[in-house]
């Protein structure tokens, strides 16, 4: 593996349909140090022989979009819902470049026990070493949180990787918080972040129960905090859920999707109800288990969610003729980089990080660069984590 410090970080693409993720039409793309520096439809290159280590790539007939942001990723892995035969295994850095994911926030799950905020720490600054961005949140499902320092505050306002706690809700696996406890999370989330220039977030695991969303509702209610700092994730798990996740965004809300095969039918169901699409992102729930449960809530079956869901469904969407590449492709570079905060990411654009992706006729990933570096060329994977074979 060579230490992604080192690598180059220059690269023009040429001729392809840039996508900011808004279409800027056929347009090259030049990346100097790791940065875009210029997006024009013919860059003049006669000063390009004294670049060093330049990467040339005809994108001839394809789609150049931003970077994917996986704002849900288990990169230590998840699970254990059936016992310790059933933890799901870690992430390696080659399933995000698969995915053409170049930027990733790492999170716990169900265990919060056997699974450590100090190992999801050195797992995320070990991609960062690999060539992938990445960001944590502290705690789990559990309430009161686990954290790293002995406070939420203290970890959202000292560790520069932490932009917010996670939780869980309307789950028979969540602690099932009081109000008091939920709003006093959400201030106190909210005042870690103001004093760490973070938006401050609550990351919220919804599960299926009828509650839904409305403990959040009723957590803002009477406060002047904004409901953005809350971010409810798996809204597409079932009907009644995403319904009240409509309501949510008409409210000022952000909700986030799960891809799977019910996005298409999902962000369907989304534009149909006029919903502010820039208040919807997508993402993975990669390395996390996807249990199965019967009706008496006893786990019968466990699937691994994979990186690669994002990527996938936009295809399927698009090709579907649901929603536009430009719609889509915000939902995980844009949407999640604006409302995170995630500074010089998520777009194409002069002075912002050189993470793209390039797509071909039928969306299918043939390049891919983590600002600047070439980590996928026609398809091929050219760097892999320690250990991987």
């Amino acid at each position: 593996m060579i230490d992604d410090r080192t690598a180059s970080r220059n690269a023009l693409l040429t001729g392809g349909e840039v996508y900011g993720p808004e279409y800027l039409g056929k347009m090259d793309l030049l990346i100097l140090g790791g940065k875009v520096a210029s997006i024009q439809p013919s860059i003049d290159r006669s000063f390009l022989s004294a670049v060093p280590n330049l990467s040339i790539l005809d994108c001839s007939g394809c789609k150049v979009v931003p970077g994917l942001i996986d704002q849900h990723n288990h990169f230590n892995g998840a699970g254990g819902e059936g016992g310790p035969a059933f933890r799901t295994p870690p992430a390696q850095l080659s399933s995000f470049v698969k995915a053409g994911i170049t930027g990733a926030v790492g999170l716990l799950g169900t265990d919060g026990i056997c699974r450590s905020l100090e190992e999801l720490l050195a797992k995320a600054r070990g991609l960062e070493e690999e060539g992938l961005s990445t960001w944590i949140y502290t705690g789990s499902y559990q309430i009161p949180s686990p954290t790293l320092t002995g406070s939420v505050m203290r970890d959202i306002a000292l560790i520069d990787k932490v932009i917010g706690v996670k939780m869980a809700l309307s789950d028979h696996r969540c602690s099932h918080p009081s109000l008091e406890e939920l709003r006093r999370l959400v201030s106190d989330v909210r005042v870690a972040g103001m004093i760490s220039g973070k938006p401050g977030i609550v990351c919220v695991h919804m599960g299926s129960e009828s509650s839904g969303l409305e403990p959040l509702r009723e957590a803002l209610s009477g406060t002047d905090i904004p409901m953005p700092h809350f971010l409810p994730t798996h809204v597409s798990r079932c009907d009644e859920l995403l319904e009240d996740g409509i309501r949510f965004i008409s409210e000022g809300g952000h909700v986030d999707l799960t891809a799977g095969d019910d996005t298409p039918s999902s962000v369907e169901r989304l534009f149909k109800a006029g919903a502010d699409m820039s208040r919807v992102t997508l993402s993975s729930d990669g390395n996390g288990s996807l249990p199965v449960f019967d009706e008496n809530k006893r786990m019968i079956g466990m699937g691994v969610g994979t990186p690669d869901s994002i990527l996938n469904q936009i295809r399927a969407t698009v090709l579907s003729d649901i929603a536009p590449l430009e719609t889509m492709v915000s939902m995980a570079t844009k949407n999640v980089a604006d409302h995170l905060g995630l500074r010089g990411k998520g777009r194409l654009a002069p002075g912002f990080d050189g993470d793209t992706v390039v797509l071909g006729e039928g969306l299918e990933l043939l390049h891919v660069l983590s600002r600047g570096r070439t980590s996928m060329k026609d398809g091929k994977v050219l760097v892999k984590g320690n250990f991987e074979v």
